[in-house]
């Protein structure tokens, strides 16, 4: 059975006024964003606030981690700090583990989000470099440590690390994917906003690995103007095979809304159609 969660929405300055909105929706998890102030590491592993503020509401979390996140980043400053980031972020993470028995949340692993950063290009009179095509074996060899720390640090927890596209994964993050699915530390998340705002150039890819999917960021979009992130229903998504799909996968599905409002249409909509 399908499980749906939400974000920390940005209207909501406390953990408690997300946790409150997640049960009064009827929702199973709230997916942490760590790119907000009030949920850094130093934050997150303060576990105790975290286990007693969704016991006491029977829902569990999934983390988002920062979207700056850069492992592979020349600077070995840089990437140290993030890697380090990921090491504990692990560690807090195990310890909210045991959550994930609430509404059911056992049968499936706890999710850690990420996104794949570009890196920066370089602009020529013809065309963009990306440096991390330029030096690709650099890049990989960066990914190489990640892998081999994140199996380590995750050990045999139930614990994975999921890709999420964004604006259309580069041949070279490709590849980088793909070596990260061998291990099974690693998954993937499709967000179909993103997919659909362009043009859902990463749909072949992910389908190739369909296998892999976990998790799902569910919200509409358009593809002319590009838009995402809209109320379930509001856009021109094939919701009801995007859905079809994360069930087959037993997918967790946050409800990536940026809006109470859009999140309240969202489960609106999902109830009429018998998925909630």
């Amino acid at each position: 059975m399908l499980q749906f969660g939400m974000p920390t929405l940005i209207e909501n300055r406390t953990l408690k006024e997300n946790i409150d909105l997640c049960a009064e929706l009827g929702l199973q998890f709230v997916e942490l964003n760590m790119n907000f102030p009030e949920y850094q590491i130093n934050c997150l592993e303060k576990t105790d606030v975290f286990l007693d503020a969704a016991g006491k509401a029977g829902i569990y979390y999934t983390i988002h981690m920062d979207e700056n996140l850069d492992i592979a980043d020349f600077n070995p400053l840089v990437s140290g700090a993030y890697l380090e980031t990921v090491r504990r972020t692990i560690l807090a993470a195990k310890e909210l583990l045991p959550l994930c028995s609430n509404s059911g949340g056992s049968t499936r692993p706890m999710i850690l989000n990420m996104h794949m950063n570009h890196g920066i290009h370089i602009t020529q009179p013809d065309r963009l470099v990306q440096m991390y095509e330029r030096d690709f074996d650099t890049y990989m060899q960066s990914f190489a440590v990640f892998r081999s720390c994140c199996e380590s640090w995750i050990g045999e927890d139930e614990i994975r690390i999921s890709i999420e596209n964004t604006d259309g994964f580069r041949d070279y993050e490709k590849t980088a994917v793909e070596y990260l699915l061998e291990s099974n530390v690693f998954v993937l998340t499709w967000d179909i906003g993103h997919s659909k705002a362009v043009r859902e150039k990463d749909v072949p890819f992910l389908l190739h690995h369909q296998d892999r999917l976990a998790h799902f960021h569910i919200h509409d979009g358009k593809e002319l103007p590009p838009k995402n992130h809209l109320a379930l229903g509001s856009g021109e998504i094939d919701l009801h095979e995007r859905l079809r799909l994360a069930s087959m996968q037993n997918a967790r599905c946050v409800l990536e809304t940026k809006t109470s409002e859009a999140l309240r249409q969202s489960v609106v909509w999902l109830r009429e159609h018998a998925f909630l």
